[in-house]
Parts: C-alpha cells; sequence; structure tokens
C-alpha cells in the first residue's frame, strides 16, 4: 500500500468512525442557558450572543485561562487548536507564522484588538507570537465573508482580541512560566477603578533560548527576547460619556537559523533575524445622548519598524498606519440600526531598497457603513448591512451582507448568511513573508485590480440535557467562500518573482461540527473540520497547499472548581499539499494539561504538549541543502516536538 493509499484510508475511517459516532445525536451549539450572557462586541451592537444573527464563536475567560497557562507568550496555539482554524508556520527557522481560516491563505483574516486594526501589514507574520493572552476578556471569531463590517481584508473572516476592561472588583494577576525548550514568561495584569477615573496595566517578559529538538543544526524554535507594555487610562466624563486613552508598546529581537550561528561559532551559516519595534495609541470617546443614541469614535495610530536579515541581504522598513470611526447606534421597539463612516490610512517606508525593488508605498480607504437588526416576530430576527469603501488605488466597493436569526424552539438556533468582501493587492503576504521579501518585484497598482469575495454560511446549534447532570451542546456550520482574481507570488525564468491573478476563481468549502459533552465533573469536547478549498488552474481545480482537508479536535477535561484540572488533548491533521513536493504526512498531536489551586490566590500549572514528540523532522529532513546555504521544504506539522512548562499562576 503506497502512502497515498494509506492516507486515504485514514481519512475514510475518520469520516466513518465521526457519522458513525453522531448519527443518534442531533447536529446543533449552545443557546439560552447552556453559557453565559455575552455581549458580542464584533457585531457591533448591544445584543448578546444569543439573539444576534452574525454567527460569532466566543472563546471566552475559561478557555483563555486554560490556553494562556500552556502557552502564556502569544495565541498562537489558543488558535490553532480551535475547529476551522489552522495556524501556518511560514518559517522553518523564525516560528513566523499566519492564521486560516477555512483553509483560506492568511492574507484574508483579519485580526483585530477591541476592534482596532494595529496587527496588519509588515507585522503579520510576527502578530500571532506577539500577544501574550493575559489581559484578554474574550476572542471573537466571525467567520465568512466580513468586510461589510471591518472593511478590506475580512474575506475569510476576522478574529477580534477583546480586552479587560476595569470592573468594581480589582484584578491584579501574575503569571510566571518556564519551558523545556529553553523559555521563560513573565506577565503582569492589574485593573481597578475608583469615583470616575479605572486604568488597566499590562506588561510582559518572554525570552528563550534556541531550540533544536532534531539535531539537525537548525533552530526549531529562534532565540529571542521581547518586552510589551500597554497601559490603559479609563475616565467618565458623566453619567452619558466616557472616554478611554492608551498605549501599547512592544519590542522584539528574534534571531534563528543555524545553532552555530546563533553561538557565534559560525558565522558563514545561514540565519534569519528579525528585530521590531511596536508603538501604537488609542483614543476611544462615547456619549449616549437623551433620546438614546448612542455616539462613539475611535481613534488608533500605529508605527511598526522591522528589520529582516538573512545571508547578505537586509529588508528593513517602516510602516505607519491610523484608524478613525464615527459612529451612530439606537434602538426603535423591535429594532437596532448603527451607522458610520472611517478613515484607513497605511503607509511603508522601505529603507535602503536595492535598485528595481522598492517597496515603499501609500494609501487610504474611506468608508461609510449601515446596519439594521430587527426582530420580526419571536422566531425570526434579520440583519441587513452595506458598506461603501473608496480606496486611493483601486477604486469603489460595494459590500451587503445579510443574516437571519431563526429560533424553532428554546434550546435550537439556526443562523444563515452571506456577504461580499475585498483585498487589496499588497505586499505583506504569506508567500513573500517565507522568501524574506527577496527577489519580489514592487507591486504596480495599475496593472492590478482588487481580489473580490462572496460567502454563504448556515450554522444550527441545539443543546439537550439527558438527565440532571448530562448534557449534550452540538454545533454544525456549513459554509462557501470564491474568490476572484485571487493574488499568487510566482518565479519567472529570470529568478524573480511577481505577483500574478489568478483567471479562475479560489473556493472553499466544507463543514465544521463541535460537540461538548457534560457529565457532572467530566466535559468532553469534538470538533471536526472538513475543508475543500481548491484553485482553477488551466488542467483542472488543485487543492490549495498547507491545507488539512480533515481536522479533528479532541479534549478530555476534569475539573473540580476551585480545586483542581486535568485534561487529555488529542488533534489530527490529514495530509497537505505542498508545492513542488510530496504530500506531508498525517499526524497526530496528543498533550496532557494539568492545573492545582493553592490557596486563595494561587494556581500551580503543569503541562505536557506533544508528549509523544510529532515532529515534521522525525518524517523528512526540513533542510535539503547545507547549513550554508539550505533549501527548506513548505512547514506542514510542529518542528518543536515535545515541550514540558509549569508554572505559576497568582490572581487577586
Amino acid at each position: 500500500m503506497n502512502k497515498d493509499q494509506k492516507n486515504l484510508l485514514d481519512d475514510v475511517a475518520l469520516i466513518i468512525l465521526l457519522f458513525a459516532s453522531f448519527s443518534n445525536m442531533p447536529l446543533a451549539i449552545a443557546h439560552g442557558d447552556a453559557m453565559e450572557e455575552v455581549v458580542v462586541i464584533s457585531a457591533r451592537h448591544h445584543r448578546t450572543l444569543d439573539d444576534t444573527p452574525l454567527r460569532v464563536q466566543i472563546l471566552g475567560a475559561e478557555e483563555l485561562r486554560e490556553k494562556a497557562n500552556m502557552k502564556p507568550g502569544d495565541i498562537r496555539m489558543m488558535l490553532n487548536e480551535s475547529t476551522g482554524i489552522q495556524v501556518q508556520q511560514t518559517s522553518a527557522t523564525s516560528f513566523n507564522s499566519s492564521v486560516r481560516i477555512q483553509g483560506l491563505d492568511g492574507r484574508y483574516t483579519q485580526l483585530l484588538r477591541d476592534g482596532l486594526p494595529v496587527y496588519a501589514g509588515f507585522s503579520g507574520s510576527l502578530s500571532l507570537l506577539q500577544i501574550a493572552p493575559l489581559d484578554l476578556k474574550q476572542v471573537e471569531v466571525v467567520k465568512g465573508a466580513s468586510s461589510t463590517l471591518y472593511g478590506g481584508g475580512a474575506i475569510a473572516g476576522l478574529i477580534n482580541l477583546v480586552s479587560k476592561t476595569p470592573e468594581e472588583t480589582p484584578e491584579t494577576a501574575l503569571m510566571l512560566n518556564a519551558t523545556s525548550a529553553n523559555g521563560v514568561d513573565v506577565s503582569a495584569f492589574h485593573s481597578s477603578e475608583h469615583d470616575t477615573q479605572g486604568v488597566t496595566l499590562f506588561a510582559s517578559y518572554n525570552q528563550g533560548s534556541a531550540y533544536e529538538p532534531a539535531d539537525n543544526g537548525i533552530s526549531a524554535i529562534p532565540e529571542f527576547e521581547r518586552f510589551t507594555f500597554t497601559p490603559r487610562w479609563f475616565y467618565s466624563v458623566s453619567d452619558k460619556t466616557n472616554l478611554d486613552l492608551g498605549l501599547g508598546f512592544i519590542t522584539e529581537d528574534r534571531l534563528g537559523g543555524s545553532i552555530e550561528y546563533i553561538d557565534g561559532a559560525s558565522p558563514n551559516d545561514y540565519f534569519e533575524s528579525n528585530d521590531s519595534t511596536r508603538f501604537y495609541t488609542r483614543f476611544g470617546l462615547a456619549h449616549v445622548f437623551d433620546n438614546d443614541i448612542e455616539l462613539d469614535f475611535k481613534s488608533a495610530t500605529s508605527w511598526f519598524d522591522r528589520q529582516l536579515a538573512t545571508q547578505g541581504y537586509l529588508f528593513s522598513g517602516e510602516q505607519r498606519s491610523s484608524f478613525n470611526e464615527l459612529t451612530l447606534a439606537g434602538q426603535i421597539d423591535q429594532a437596532s440600526w448603527v451607522m458610520g463612516a472611517n478613515v484607513t490610512t497605511e503607509a511603508f517606508d522601505h529603507a535602503q531598497p536595492l535598485t528595481g525593488y522598492d517597496h515603499t508605498y501609500s494609501e487610504h480607504t474611506q468608508g461609510v457603513f449601515a446596519q439594521y437588526t430587527r426582530d420580526l416576530s419571536t422566531l425570526f430576527v434579520v440583519e441587513a448591512g452595506m458598506r461603501v469603501d473608496s480606496h486611493s488605488e483601486y477604486g469603489n466597493f460595494w459590500l451587503p451582507r445579510v443574516s437571519l436569526l431563526f429560533l424553532p424552539a428554546p434550546d435550537i438556533t439556526v443562523r444563515m448568511g452571506g456577504g461580499y468582501g475585498y483585498k487589496t493587492p499588497n505586499l505583506f503576504v504569506p508567500e513573500a513573508d517565507e522568501r524574506q521579501y527577496q527577489d519580489i518585484v514592487p507591486i504596480d497598482s495599475s496593472e492590478y485590480i482588487a481580489e473580490k469575495s462572496r460567502g454563504l454560511n448556515f450554522d444550527i446549534n441545539y443543546r439537550v440535557e439527558f438527565a440532571e447532570s448530562w448534557s449534550l451542546t452540538s454545533n454544525l456550520l456549513l459554509f462557501y467562500t470564491e474568490i476572484d482574481d485571487a493574488l499568487n507570488v510566482t518565479e519567472q525564468d529570470s529568478g524573480q518573482f511577481v505577483f500574478t491573478q489568478q483567471s479562475g476563481a479560489t473556493k472553499a468549502s466544507g463543514a465544521e461540527l463541535n460537540l461538548i459533552f457534560g457529565f457532572g465533573e467530566i466535559r468532553y469536547f469534538l470538533g471536526y473540520t472538513y475543508v475543500d478549498a481548491s484553485e482553477e488552474i488551466d488542467t483542472g481545480d488543485q487543492d490549495l497547499a498547507l491545507v488539512s482537508q480533515h481536522r479533528v479536535n479532541n479534549v478530555l477535561v476534569w475539573e473540580r472548581e476551585d480545586n483542581f484540572r486535568v485534561g487529555l488533548e488529542a488533534y489530527y491533521f490529514s495530509s497537505q499539499r505542498r508545492t513542488g513536493d510530496v504530500n506531508g504526512e498525517s499526524y497526530w498531536i496528543y498533550g496532557v494539561m494539568t492545573e492545582k489551586k493553592i490557596g486563595e490566590t494561587v494556581t500551580a500549572f503543569l503541562n505536557f504538549e506533544n508528549f509523544t514528540d510529532t515532529r515534521q523532522t522525525r518524517f523528512e529532513n526540513i533542510n535539503t541543502g547545507t547549513l550554508q546555504n539550505p533549501q527548506f521544504r513548505d512547514v506542514y506539522a510542529p518542528l518543536d516536538g515535545f515541550v514540558i512548562n509549569g508554572g505559576f499562576r497568582i490572581q487577586w
């Protein structure tokens, strides 16, 4: 039996097993009393998760705490272990990564902080590695075209990181963590309010030495040192007017490549260094008029400097961006509405470009949008929205969206919706980052048009209680997205790389299934993702590279409140196509997480991640060249292997 036959049988067996298990279970997720009342920030209204027509996946405080214990330094693991989301590593030596939603390339996902776009562009491949989760209240994931709500770039969806804000009870948290992969993490958070003022303070220090589990002379985890500081001040001017002001500062030095180069022993070996500094400001003003109409103004500016160096080559520059938005929102009887306008600017100054390779650019976008949500009856809620964007280089875009919520029974929720999206051509895509932007011909806006998309989704949620302590919560999502004029990076005979636009469409369709089974102190989470992502080429449809068609998430947790938690995890990834190489192996990743509360304020944790040491370097050589001139294969599986981490979380 050859490898392809084996992978096919593995996939078929998984599907049969899953559907055999689900054949007697209702396919649907939690509604009503299945979860706390959660206000969805990303939906741009004040409705709760249960009564908004837009399908939003919430990672709440409990899940964030669990993943923070396992990976306190960044949010990479937290996203990668969610159904429908796959984190793709874009560098074999420096851990740079992008996030795919439903199989689509990372450039189609918008990453936001409290609705503000401060992580895009040149910083994109580092952003997942530079966000520590201790100060997050929740993470909201909207899958499918979301450009109507947040403008260009949200074709596959958006991830909105919602920060903690001051509450009546002050909160202080300190997290200390160490890993067997030579890493150390220290994070601290404080929030409090007094009379009319409040404050949140977050700081973290993350450091690691180069880690080489494969004994191949190449770093699986680079040497790095990072410092983060994000203070925020809140002021209640009156009962009807509030403002907040915040800053963000992140600086990091990251060096990967040959271990001997990192140690200073072989100066001619390959290396990849990323030295970056990010600084952003944010301002918010909210006022409620006497007629209960709310005015909201948001503003953010961002400055990002990065120097990316390899042997004999340096790509560096400064990216400056700004975002200003004014909205009005209100409610009339059974309807709520919001309308607004925003202006986004982005500029990149390429430092010391080579002749013919100057990537300096400047662009801006003005947009207006409106959204109307109405309860048609106790069974139906409809939501319609429209955005019109005007881009300085690529013209105007009309972006309608509609969603419908159907509530046929107290424990059943049905959502369906669709919308349009767009993405303007830009240098900073994962394909270019993999090449360190070397030999890539600059984009001439007169020669390209924007990528445009349309998407549909349908999901059904259901919760049933079998007995006093038995419950099943389920969700089934079906999705389809089609993109026209998709942009690819193509190598020419001259050795240059140019952006080309596909004549055929890029399509992604599939399904996500989530089940949560509860019995007393035991909970079992099962997630399955099926993705059929392809692009039309001259010879027919071709699967997109580095996409697992089948993924399975299993988590079994035994938790006694305010005492302990023990969990077992198992994640399956099916074989992935690679460009110019054989398909990758299918694989499983297993983990154990433990947590014990000590007294009222201290929690100790110890985790065994990937304890079967699943690594791509156990399947094959990641480098087919030499340490002086490496030729790296596409990364589709973990490179760091088995890692133990442990530490303490102190909260009061």
